[in-house]
């Protein structure tokens, strides 16, 4: 099939239509609604094709802090609030042990403010391992450390749940561990760290009704539960409840950050949080708004992904996050300028040497066959890469190759060489239970089913590779490894008025499992001749005209693709509508996702 045609095929899946980039499947295929001509509104197609009926829309469409769960009804939640307040209030030392990505570094904030708040002089401290130095999550030594230090309570958040020798070890040592995490806990209450308190939601005893909240928003939960209990009624004090609230945009940026689904209760504190980012009573968050060229901008999901959260996680994967730590908790206003400056400087580095790792694994990954269909996962390793950098450069891959990748830095370890690093998997694979299949052949690895952390010895890598592959060559159809754009509904270029276009900003924010509206937009006539836009002409405009109504269409780093195309060229569209305001004036743009030209294209259409 060449570039200029738009191939029509019939899958289980509903209709596919292969464009330049990706094959097109509509949502409302797979979820078995209507055709998009058979429902009234764009906001209501949307929503039902995404599997909500009128109730669960209205619910959706209106969240409220009345939705967000009683905290008590995690496991061990009362225990652990009771505990350090115990300890807050009776001058015991208390320890925050955090992640050092954005979720972790929030997390600490979180708690840390709340204790604070109901016990001013509380003896607390945090701590954030060093990424390369010491790794994930809790460790044994630093627990050692921290109970000869004066430690009578250490509580983690964003980690824990699988830490069986350090929960051990906190115990060997007389301090009480409570662990909050999110991340995959074991199958049986047994295999359980023995600590004071293990705070999960999805713990296998849990009855807790939402069990996909972000190491941030447990720790929020906590923080509500200190809350409540510290003046001995649900009814807070009005400068607690107005922490709480504060609270939510640091928790927001843990939950948009870790990508994790944007639905249920994880919505309703994005939602609430994102509005209290920017103005913030924070002095270190301000900073970072600042530092992030966001200043008097509304912060929406996007800002976070994209220009808060690297910022925040850089510091972890080039220097260490304590001081992502500190600009969030103590910093005064002149250090915060300093931390904010120097975390724009570190992840400007971070991008450099994310784009030469990437580029690097790719070309490794196509010489070594792993990029074709007789090996349906890329397993790779190298001195010169930076552990704390793979991770990023695997989801380039993964969005390269369409497959689940593992990228490692090899280095010398206490026994011998090892490798450490990342994975990223891709939907439908769980890599955390692939990894779990591999086990064996595994120093360690811990995570999620779409993100974990891998460490494997050097002479053990090839064999791990191998079985790694093969349990993605037996879950893996060669179908799930071609890149799949799911698109909402079909709609006509009249319907994407600016009313219509604006109510879709009501599903906002966007993110995981609530991503932006995109809609196809079927037999589109190209009226002129492309624009190029950009210095480097890497952007183009087109103006497409469909059933007597013209729009505007932007097409971010198509220019390549887009340099010769011809005015009356025939195509379908997949676009994110959006409505541009310029002097006063309202109008819809699209943003183009990918195209397919319907009859005889230019004559050079580069896929590349």
């Amino acid at each position: 099939m060449t570039p200029s045609q738009t191939q029509e095929t019939r899958t289980p899946r509903g209709p596919v239509t292969r464009g330049l980039t990706k094959s097109w499947i509509a949502r409302e295929s797979l979820l078995g609604g209507p055709p998009g001509t058979e429902q009234p509104g764009l906001t209501a197609r949307i929503l039902a094709v995404r599997g909500l009926d009128a109730t669960a829309a209205a619910t959706f469409l209106e969240p409220s802090l009345l939705q967000l769960h009683n905290p008590s009804l995690m496991p061990d939640m009362d225990k652990a609030a009771g505990r350090l307040i115990a300890a807050a209030r009776g001058g015991q030392r208390i320890v925050i042990y955090g992640d050092y990505d954005v979720d972790g570094i929030s997390a600490t904030a979180v708690l840390f403010h709340m204790l604070r708040h109901i016990a001013p002089s509380a003896d607390i401290g945090t701590y954030v391992p060093h990424r390369l130095d010491e790794g994930y999550g809790l460790n044994s030594e630093a627990i050692v450390a921290l109970a000869a230090q004066g430690a009578k309570v250490i509580v983690s958040v964003d980690c824990g749940v699988t830490a069986v020798g350090p929960a051990l070890a906190a115990r060997q040592a007389g301090v009480d561990l409570i662990i909050t995490d999110h991340h995959n806990p074991p199958a049986a209450m047994s295999d359980l760290p023995e600590a004071f308190a293990v705070v999960h939601p999805r713990r296998p005893d849990s009855q807790y009704p939402f069990g996909d909240l972000s190491g941030s928003g447990v720790a929020f939960k906590l923080a509500w539960r200190l809350a409540t209990m510290a003046c001995g009624s649900d009814k807070v004090p009005a400068a607690t409840r107005a922490l709480l609230l504060e609270l939510l945009g640091l928790t927001s940026l843990g939950v948009i950050a870790d990508i994790v689904p944007l639905v249920g209760e994880n919505r309703v504190m994005a939602r609430f949080g994102l509005s209290r980012i920017r103005g913030s009573s924070n002095v270190g968050l301000n900073a970072l708004v600042t530092a992030s060229g966001l200043d008097g901008e509304k912060v929406q999901a996007d800002d976070v992904g994209f220009r808060l959260g690297p910022r925040l996680n850089a510091c972890g994967r080039l220097g260490h996050a304590k001081e992502a730590v500190e600009l969030l908790t103590v910093a005064s206003p002149a250090r915060s300028l300093e931390i904010a400056t120097m975390l724009t400087r570190l992840n400007d580095d971070r991008r450099g040497i994310e784009r030469e790792i990437a580029e690097s694994a790719a070309a490794m990954a196509q010489a070594r066959g792993m990029t074709g269909d007789a090996k349906r996962a890329i397993v790779l390793s190298d001195a010169a890469w930076h552990k704390g950098v793979v991770g990023i450069a695997c989801s380039r891959l993964v969005g390269l190759f369409g497959r689940p990748t593992i990228l490692m830095q090899t280095h010398d370890g206490e026994d011998g060489a090892e490798c450490h690093g990342s994975g990223r998997s891709i939907e439908g694979f769980n890599l955390h239970a692939a990894l779990s299949e591999c086990s064996h052949l595994l120093l360690g690895f811990g995570g999620h089913d779409m993100a974990a952390g891998v460490r494997v010895r050097a002479d053990r890598l090839d064999e791990f590779t191998q079985a790694f592959t093969a349990v993605a060559n037996r879950l893996l159809t060669t179908e799930d490894l071609v890149p799949v754009l799911k698109y909402d509904t079909a709609a006509t270029l009249q319907e994407l008025s600016v009313e219509a276009v604006d109510g879709l900003s009501r599903l906002a924010p966007f993110g995981r499992d609530n991503p932006r509206p995109r809609v196809r937009v079927n037999d589109a006539t190209l009226q002129d001749r492309v624009k190029l836009m950009g210095a480097s002409g890497d952007h183009a405009s087109l103006s497409v005209r469909a059933g007597g109504h013209l729009m505007r269409v932007v097409a971010f780093g198509w220019g390549a693709r887009l340099a010769d195309a011809r005015g009356g060229s025939r195509c379908d569209l997949v676009i994110e509508p959006k409505v541009s305001r310029w002097n006063g004036r309202e109008s819809v743009e699209g943003e183009l996702v990918d195209l397919a030209w319907r009859t005889q294209g230019p004559t050079v259409m580069p896929i590349a």
